[in-house]
């Protein structure tokens, strides 16, 4: 369960910077400040946490079922940003209204990153227990407005072509859903696998599989041909 949800964190993390790769260079420095503020300040309130209680806060199923709207509508929120963006990008008009909508979307950064700066200050705070807590957060906040803008420019750098950043954060959202809903059941499941394996079945399903294949391929070519 920790290792699902350490990997939830690396994705919503990725997720970020990857649609950081969309906004000017002023917006990226000011969203990675105001966490760096947010992740600053918060140190009274990280320093009262405990280990047993984030184990606590894992197994609550109700907070974990909560967890997974917002998840959920943020997933939701990154994949029509991706969609309408696309759109955008192939059509010479758009109409002013969908114009908006899509600046409201490109400008909204995310809010689960939140928690999970606030989760790393938390463990920070653990692994030097002998240094002054304020300190301790004040440099990781630094660090954080250093390094989300230095990754965000590495992710452009590296990737310029923007319809394949949206390919990707598009991808790596859907991700994050599947992952998700795997990780805020936890573990409570209605369906019992089987130790058995239908061989006809799975068969069947290669050939299906195969012959459908089959089938858009050779449609694709033909449609290319005519083309």
């Amino acid at each position: 369960m920790e290792t699902l949800v350490f990997i939830l964190m690396l994705l919503v993390c990725f997720n970020f910077a990857l649609k950081q790769t969309f906004m000017k260079p002023w917006h990226v420095v000011l969203v990675a400040v105001a966490l760096a503020v947010a992740v600053g300040c918060s140190w009274p309130l990280a320093i009262e946490q405990s280990k047993s209680q984030i184990a606590q806060w894992l197994a609550n199923k109700q907070l974990m079922l909560d967890t997974s709207v917002v998840l959920t509508l943020e997933v939701a929120w990154q994949m029509a940003y991706c969609l309408l963006a696309t759109h955008i990008m192939f059509e010479d008009k758009m109409p002013r209204k969908v114009l908006i909508i899509y600046r409201i979307l490109r400008f909204f950064p995310g809010i689960l990153i939140l928690p999970i700066l606030f989760a790393a200050l938390v463990g920070l705070i653990y692994q030097f227990t002998g240094f002054d807590f304020k300190a301790v957060a004040w440099c990781f906040a630094v660090s954080v407005a250093v390094v989300l803008p230095a990754v965000s420019f590495g992710l452009r750098r590296l990737l310029p072509e923007k319809i394949l950043r949206l390919e990707i954060l598009f991808l790596t959202n859907a991700l994050l859903l599947i992952l998700g809903i795997i990780a805020t059941v936890n573990g409570t499941t209605s369906f019992h696998g089987s130790d058995e394996v239908n061989w006809n079945a799975l068969f069947a399903f290669i050939i299906l599989l195969s012959i459908s294949a089959l089938c858009g391929f050779l449609i694709y070519r033909h449609k290319t041909k005519n083309n």
